[in-house]
């Protein structure tokens, strides 16, 4: 049987605009809903450095401009409901501030990854504790964060950040998706992830590759080569369209120094690449994807031997839009009919993976 867990970046833009409750409270709670009703259960994956951010906000203004009290409410309502928070963070927030309506980063710091084992380790350690300490434990005493996932989806290089993770208590990433390629912002490749859909225990030296006694498991997101046309939906036409409208802008470019180029991920591409693949990573995105998309691509995964035969789903809750309803349903109701192949779960205890 194939477990399949529900994962939701939690955030506003990339670019530092937007209203978080918006883009986070509003549509998280109609996915929650929607999960509900048919035992599904959803993993957050908070950016935790956004939300120190807007607290800071309250407390210097007064008011409560970023949603902060109703996203703590929110996340503490998830987990008493069933389902989890875990740590997602955008380390430039740590050294932001508010400006003309938008959180103006430093994009020097963008990339977490390459930063040094102490700057990763120390952004680690305060937002877990924050996560724990103050906003979980006080509705859920036993609760533990030990799952992570990059911004960006960027873990390489990988030394220092996973030893950092491991240095936290943190034993699962779900980061990687296999054939995902990006320089600029961020630089990885994982053409040659060790698999396309199913957990391993992931080498401390390179994320891609396994290591039979790694204490960092890998829980990669399902990822297929598909032909470009299948990436033209209404879902990604919208998605496309509102990108436009929070890019980072030329200063940002420059104070990353770095330009933009080529990325394979699905949403950014030079203005002129030379011969283009024919084919494209598409992640399992229930954001994006059809439902009759997620049925086929459920349909295709192989169960194989291994006890960890979980399956990664992504979205993000700022493209939780009203019409991703409709196709969701459609594959919950594809998988309620079909329990004896398919299940819901979130990810496995830290005692259960290493069993």
């Amino acid at each position: 049987m194939l477990k399949l867990i529900f994962t939701l970046d939690y955030e506003i833009h990339g670019n530092g605009e937007g209203n978080p409750f918006d883009l986070m409270v509003e549509p998280t709670y109609r996915l929650m809903d929607i999960l509900d009703e048919y035992g599904a259960k959803l993993v957050i994956f908070a950016d935790i450095a956004e939300i120190i951010k807007f607290k800071e906000y309250r407390d210097q203004f007064g008011k409560d401009g970023y949603s902060y009290e109703k996203i703590i409410y929110q996340l503490r309502d998830a987990v008493l409901r069933g389902h989890d928070v875990q740590l997602h963070l955008h380390s430039s927030y740590f050294d932001s501030y508010f400006q003309s309506g938008k959180w103006v980063q430093n994009w020097a710091i963008y990339n977490l990854a390459t930063l040094s084992f102490e700057e990763i380790d120390h952004f680690i350690k305060i937002t877990k504790k924050i996560l724990e300490e103050e906003i979980i434990k006080p509705v859920k005493p036993d609760y533990e964060c030990y799952i992570f996932r990059a911004s960006n989806w960027s873990m390489q290089p990988t030394r220092n950040i996973a030893y950092a993770l491991l240095n936290n208590g943190i034993c699962i990433d779900s980061s990687v998706y296999k054939y995902g390629k990006q320089t600029g912002w961020v630089d990885y490749d994982y053409t040659d992830a060790y698999n396309e859909t199913f957990p391993y225990k992931a080498s401390i030296e390179d994320i891609c590759q396994f290591d039979p006694i790694s204490k960092l498991v890998e829980f990669p997101i399902h990822c297929e080569m598909k032909y470009l046309i299948s990436f033209i939906t209404p879902i990604r036409i919208f998605r496309a369209i509102r990108a436009l409208r929070h890019r980072h802008d030329e200063n940002d470019q420059k104070s990353n120094k770095n330009k933009i180029s080529a990325c394979s991920n699905g949403k950014i591409y030079s203005k002129f690449t030379k011969l283009m693949p024919s084919t494209y990573p598409r992640k399992f995105d229930f954001n994006q994807l059809t439902g009759k998309q997620m049925i086929k691509a459920l349909k295709k995964i192989k169960n194989d031997a291994d006890k960890l035969n979980y399956v990664t789903l992504i979205g993000h809750s700022k493209t939780f839009i009203k019409l991703n309803e409709k196709s969701l349903k459609e594959f919950l109701n594809f998988v309620d009919k079909n329990r004896k192949d398919y299940n819901y779960a979130l990810y496995p205890k830290r005692y259960e993976i290493f069993m």
